[in-house]
């Protein structure tokens, strides 16, 4: 066991994942001091509550870019590990400026492996859409090949290799993450088709039998929470190591995944088209045996967070809550 506590610095802290995971660390007793640092490049106010743990200094925000170095530099020095969120995310906003993601993506994450010394670790968040396409009926596993099909795959795979090239750290390759959040998002698939269900009461699927791993929001927080208790504990054992994160019982294509929401709002209507083709090509499924190994597995399944999500969009739309503004 560790004599002194863990500081923690998250960047992007702020975001979908961060306003969920930041929240798990500062109720954690070997956790001192957490860091987040936002450019809050959405507006986005998800952080005021963590300011509760202001007055126990707990919680520090700090507003800045992670482009800047020098201010990246600072913080890394003074924490134990670094959970580096900050991304620009999905295909979509990754072409639209590549220099951009390439500076967030990549150079973010080769500039903290510089910055690391002693036994600092990082926890990083890559996305098992680096599977790319795998027409098999294969499960893709750790030791599979990465095959990104887009310039966000590509940044994040690049950052990964950064990573366990240097034994800096480990990988935590994420399945597609669903559920609700402080800073939600609606471009999520399992949020965006609940929504169209709640919304629109129907739904056209493109290339119907593209498939995907799932993961609830909340289980990614409790994923991240294991390994840095295990670092606490038993200090960089996994470094250099990625592992799946995802639902085993949720390798669903398009189609099942409306036909799971179907069965909670029966009138959802679904219809599929091959007169158009969806621009994310990313068709795999994924093997998460080897985490569950090691004694960790997710608590939500893809029926709860399909049943939490119709709870919220039903609550705010009796309130008149704006859903583009989510």
């Amino acid at each position: 066991m560790r004599n002194n506590h863990l500081n923690i610095l998250v960047t992007g802290g702020a975001g979908y994942l961060g306003s969920v995971i930041v929240d798990r660390l500062l109720d954690m007793n070997c956790v001192q001091k957490v860091y987040v640092l936002d450019n809050l490049l959405y507006k986005q106010q998800s952080f005021l509550n963590h300011f509760k743990h202001f007055q126990n200094s707990k919680f520090e925000f700090i507003y800045g870019d992670v482009r800047h170095s020098d201010l990246l530099k600072e913080y890394v020095s003074k924490v134990d590990i670094v959970i580096p969120l900050a991304a620009i995310v999905g295909f979509p906003a990754c072409d639209k400026d590549q220099t951009l993601a390439t500076q967030i993506n990549f150079e973010q994450i080769k500039d903290i492996c510089n910055f690391l010394s002693g036994d600092q670790l990082v926890i990083y968040p890559n996305t098992n859409s680096g599977y790319g396409v795998n027409d098999s009926q294969e499960f893709c596993t750790e030791e599979t090949p990465l095959n990104p099909i887009s310039h966000y795959g590509i940044t994040k795979c690049q950052a990964e290799k950064e990573i366990l090239d240097s034994s800096s750290g480990l990988s935590l390759r994420l399945a597609t993450v669903f559920g609700c959040s402080p800073r939600m998002r609606l471009d999520l698939l399992v949020n965006d088709f609940v929504y169209k269900a709640c919304t629109d009461g129907y739904i056209t699927l493109f290339e119907h039998k593209f498939r995907r791993n799932f993961i609830h929001v909340s289980d990614v927080a409790e994923a991240f929470k294991h390994f840095i208790l295990d670092y606490y504990c038993y200090g960089s054992q996994y470094n250099a190591q990625a592992f799946n994160v995802g639902l085993s019982s949720a390798n669903l294509n398009k189609l099942e995944l409306c036909e799971k929401i179907k069965e909670s709002i029966p009138s959802f209507v679904i219809k599929t088209s091959d007169y158009c083709t969806d621009p994310d090509k990313r068709d795999y499924i994924v093997s998460n045996k080897k985490l569950e190994g090691i004694g960790w597995s997710p608590k939500h399944s893809i029926e709860d967070g399909i049943n939490e999500l119709i709870s919220v969009y039903s609550g705010l739309k009796n309130v008149n809550t704006n859903f583009t503004n989510l």
